[in-house]
């Protein structure tokens, strides 16, 4: 019955929210130090994008394929280019091949806007704010490669800044250069089987969809 339904749903936002709040109050357990090493930690959603409340580390999602959240970010200039990454030859997944700009799981206790600020900072010495970052869209996306199960509900973003190459502080475990490339050059390669860029599902035609958005809406 409809008051069953609306009771049903009441329930299920305390329930959201009160899993958020033990979320956000989780924040300090999102990266831990074990054996010298920086450990991450997620938060665990089902398959439907909720969160079960659970928190597990990077190496246990990765292994069991439980599903995490994923943000990624593209940096465009005025004249419409891209700033990309190529991504460390000593990667487990995609070595040396060109890739968004910046971007990567999202920690227990963050949002996506705040992993996107965080990463841009990390990867590449970028400083965005909240304000710099426009969200564009979400999918859901399933990588593996050798014993990594990569299961993501991806974020998507992008920043419109002018970026002095010159001034980025590169992360070079994880990044071994950066160059503006032209949107059609990205769309070529696109076509071309991913030639030289990362095959990650949908983060770049969410790309290509902001273009076609932006062209049509004079941006």
């Amino acid at each position: 019955n409809i008051r069953g339904s609306k009771e049903g749903f009441a329930d299920s936002v305390k329930t959201n929210t009160a899993l958020i709040r033990k979320r956000v109050r989780s924040n300090k357990l999102k990266v831990k130090e074990i054996g010298g090493n920086m450990e991450e930690y997620f938060d665990v959603l089902n398959n439907k994008g909720d969160y079960t409340g659970k928190i597990e580390s990077r190496e246990k999602c990765h292994k069991e394929g439980l599903w995490h959240k994923a943000v990624a970010v593209f940096v465009i200039n005025s004249k419409g280019q891209v700033l990309l990454q190529r991504r460390s030859p000593n990667k487990k997944m995609w070595p040396n091949m060109w890739d968004i700009t910046a971007g990567g799981h999202v920690l227990s206790g963050e949002f996506g806007f705040q992993s996107i600020i965080r990463e841009c900072k990390e990867e590449i010495g970028i400083i965005l704010d909240k304000r710099d970052i426009t969200f564009i869209g979400c999918s859901i996306s399933t990588n593996i490669k050798g014993d990594i199960i990569n299961n993501h509900f991806n974020e998507y973003y992008i920043a419109k800044k002018e970026i002095d190459l010159n001034s980025l502080k590169l992360q070079r475990e994880e990044v071994s250069e950066v160059k503006w490339m032209d949107k059609e050059e990205i769309i070529n390669r696109i076509k071309e089987n991913y030639n030289g860029i990362t095959d990650k599902e949908g983060c770049w035609e969410y790309l290509i969809k902001y273009y076609e958005w932006a062209e049509d809406n004079l941006v």
